[in-house]
């Protein structure tokens, strides 16, 4: 298979101590894209219904394999929208689990959603501090069921983890990801 820029990027940034994520969704948009490996390109694949929008910048970790086939998913705090491709450093924040059934008679799939905060140079030390609070995760729970429910799915917020957490699902994710192929 051919190689694309995306494919050479490793899963943490050693001089940020952060990590890489390649924005699939902007925050504010009504259409869903992902990333085609076997193409390199970004490609549209679902639209929302009117009135409803990702409410955070979207993405994934590149290196990594979760147990949906899919590389993690990171939710990006920040206050802009950024372009689909975009790539960003991104901070662990939290980890909030959940389990997603495909269909009325599926089977539940964990498909838990790491969130993060990307960090520019820019930013001041006040705003790399920050921390997923129990209001936010309960916004994001209401999205993703909203979500789900629009496709025909069910999504439930199973508990919520600390940066720890989340790091240990990228390590799995990482060793996945390289058992199955990936460099």
């Amino acid at each position: 298979m051919k190689k694309f820029p995306i494919d050479y990027l490793e899963p943490f940034d050693r001089a940020s101590k952060c990590f890489n994520v390649i924005v699939e969704t902007p925050k504010g948009s009504q259409v869903k894209y992902s990333y085609a490996a076997e193409k390199g390109l970004f490609f549209i694949t679902k639209v929302l219904p009117p009135g409803m929008v990702y409410p955070f910048n979207f993405g994934f970790i590149p290196g990594t394999l979760a147990a949906d086939g899919d590389p993690l998913d990171m939710l990006i705090l920040n206050e802009e929208p950024v372009i689909a491709g975009c790539l960003l450093t991104v901070r662990l924040i939290a980890v909030i689990k959940a389990v997603q059934t495909e269909t009325e008679n599926g089977s539940p799939l964990r498909n838990d959603r790491l969130v993060g905060q990307a960090i520019g140079k820019e930013a001041p030390q006040e705003l790399r501090m920050l921390r997923l609070e129990k209001g936010m995760v309960n916004q994001i729970g209401t999205f993703f069921t909203n979500y789900n429910r629009v496709f025909g799915k069910k999504f439930k917020v199973l508990g919520v983890g600390g940066p720890g957490q989340a790091r240990k699902l990228v390590r799995q994710a990482v060793e996945l990801y390289r058992k199955n192929g990936g460099s």
